[in-house]
């Protein structure tokens, strides 16, 4: 049985619920079991938010992901409070532009990628947290990158199509870091 638990942790309109929700979409579309279990403070912009994602081979017993496979801190707070609680083995992925922190521990994959300054330099401002998710699956391989390429047209709301092409050029930066 192959099971991948993801935390996607950042600040409130960093995208991280849209994130979350691109993930388990590709995994649907691999007719995978999925959970997609979001969390966020009492302010949505600004304050905390985190989103939990299981993909699993089988059913998913429980949506709380609280010793997560693979960890995507856009935050300084968010990688703080979570690195510690990555699975040995497990992947952590931050946002270099935003945390300057590194984890002390050495039983992790830690992979520290600009993904706000590269959206910034890309003409591609707030879509920082689809970099990350293109680089959570090239190294991770939970989903194929077909199928997320498959689940943006889906995930991006009917109003905002036009938005599809930019996210598509974030995910290609993703897999390109």
């Amino acid at each position: 049985m192959a099971t991948t638990s993801v935390l996607l942790s950042g600040f409130g309109g960093q995208g991280l619920l849209f994130a979350g929700k691109m993930l388990a979409y590709s995994g649907l579309m691999e007719n995978k079991e999925v959970s997609w279990l979001p969390s966020y403070g009492p302010e949505m912009r600004g304050g905390t938010a985190s989103c939990s994602v299981v993909i699993s081979d089988e059913p998913v017993g429980s949506p709380l992901v609280l010793e997560p496979d693979i960890l995507i801190a856009m935050n300084r707070p968010s990688f703080l409070k979570y690195i510690g609680t990555v699975k040995p083995g497990g992947i952590a992925i931050i946002d270099s532009t935003m945390v300057e922190d590194r984890p002390e521990r050495d039983d992790i994959s830690f992979y520290a990628v600009p993904a706000t300054q590269l959206a910034q330099d890309s003409g591609l401002k707030g879509l920082a947290n689809v970099i990350l998710i293109g680089k959570l699956v090239k190294e991770s391989g939970c989903v194929t990158p077909e199928s997320l390429q498959a689940a943006v047209p889906k995930c991006v709301s009917a109003k905002r199509q036009e938005l599809v092409g930019y996210n598509m050029q974030a995910l290609e930066i993703g897999q390109a870091q």
